[in-house]
């Protein structure tokens, strides 16, 4: 099995193909405060991206992938390195399955492990670590069902518009 394979889903490199997917995800603003945006993105700016995005992750400290249904082909999502930091041997992840109707089948908890595995033995990284909001019971499972450890809480960290979140930091040593 490729080291980018699990059992029902694969993890690979955005296409050109792919712009109108990415467009939909990331202007959809019911996960922008996931995310950190606060504001729509063109399509100009998104096929800029996905120009740079076959880029190496060295160059770019930054590695988005996409998270396909292996017997479809069909994408549900994507999972992000960010904050690459070769010298620390450290990144960290953040993870979208995109439609609620493809929640909860297990192609997160795949992505994931897939993920984890990927920058263990490809990478040589030594720790990934996350964000999530307090109140994010699924993705906290996630990471959680995973080896990840809660490192931290930063307080009153995410405000919704009326209210303020706690933000919990997650680490998983790989080696």
């Amino acid at each position: 099995m490729n080291v980018l394979e699990n059992l029902h889903i694969s993890l690979r490199a955005p296409e050109p193909g792919d712009l109108d997917l990415l467009y939909i995800w990331e202007n959809n603003s019911a996960i922008w405060r996931i995310s950190g945006t606060l504001a729509p993105f063109s399509r100009n700016v998104l096929k800029q991206y996905l120009e740079q995005a076959g880029k190496d992750i060295y160059e770019m400290k930054q590695q988005r992938l996409i998270i396909q249904v292996k017997e479809s082909h069909r994408p549900v999502g994507a999972i992000d390195l960010f904050d690459f930091d070769p010298h620390h041997h450290r990144a960290g992840v953040g993870i979208l399955v995109a439609d609620p109707s493809d929640r909860r089948k297990g192609y997160a908890r795949e992505a994931l492990e897939t993920l984890v595995k990927y920058c263990s033995d490809i990478l040589n990284l030594h720790q990934l670590y996350c964000n999530i909001e307090a109140d994010n019971e699924a993705s906290i499972a996630l990471f959680k069902g995973l080896g990840f450890e809660e490192a931290g809480r930063k307080k009153d960290w995410i405000f919704t518009g009326k209210a303020y979140n706690d933000e919990l930091l997650f680490q998983k040593l790989l080696s």
